[in-house]
């Protein structure tokens, strides 16, 4: 194979490097900043997509972020890998925040009365057999509906910074190329040509 590791990782470093980024955190972020800022698309485009993932990652629908990123950036005319990108706002780090949050607005929402703090009767067998009823009432649905407010907020800030900054990237890329094109040399033929016809 060849970009094979001499030494293979341990399952140990492979949970490690998911969960937290081999270099640093500042590194890591200014990668994913230029990622996004340098795909070819237009800055709403980009915008667009990575507010589409972010929205997607407040929903409770663990498993489908893609693909509801995917169908909402279709639908706003959002680029799909700026919002492959955008669902990495969801990690094992903010998860928890934005599960907490989203079910206390869902529940302020809904003026849903607080579980005693206990899992409801028979929760574990109905995540085993995959009945969401179970769970629907008292914890999925205030979490779908404070989704809603706050991926619509999130979504929203980040569509405004990343438009913003893809619009400066590609203005000063585009002054960039612009220079340079003004600082080559033109090819003594050609000069000579507009000599001649002058």
């Amino acid at each position: 194979m060849l970009f094979r590791r001499r030494q293979p990782e341990t399952r140990l470093q492979r949970v490690r490097s998911a969960l937290w980024p081999r270099r640093s955190w500042r590194r890591s972020l200014r990668y994913m900043q230029k990622r996004v800022l340098r795909l070819r698309a237009t800055p709403h485009a980009i915008a667009a997509g990575v507010a589409a993932g972010v929205f997607a990652t407040f929903t409770p629908l663990i498993g489908f972020h893609f693909l509801l990123a995917f169908a909402l950036a279709y639908c706003i005319a959002g680029n799909m890998a700026a919002a492959a990108l955008g669902c990495l706002a969801g990690n094992p780090l903010t998860f928890p925040f934005i599960w907490a949050s989203t079910y206390e607005v869902g529940r302020w929402v809904l003026r849903a009365e607080v579980p005693n703090g206990e899992a409801p009767p028979g929760l574990q067998a109905a995540l085993a057999q995959f009945n969401i009823s179970a769970i629907w009432e008292p914890y999925l649905k205030p979490m779908l509906v404070g989704s809603v407010p706050l991926g619509l907020g999130f979504g929203l800030v980040s569509y405004v910074l990343v438009r913003w900054g893809a619009s400066s990237f590609q203005a000063a890329r585009a002054r960039r190329a612009q220079e340079k094109a003004a600082a080559r040399p033109r090819p003594a033929m050609m000069t000579s040509i507009r000599q001649d016809a002058a």
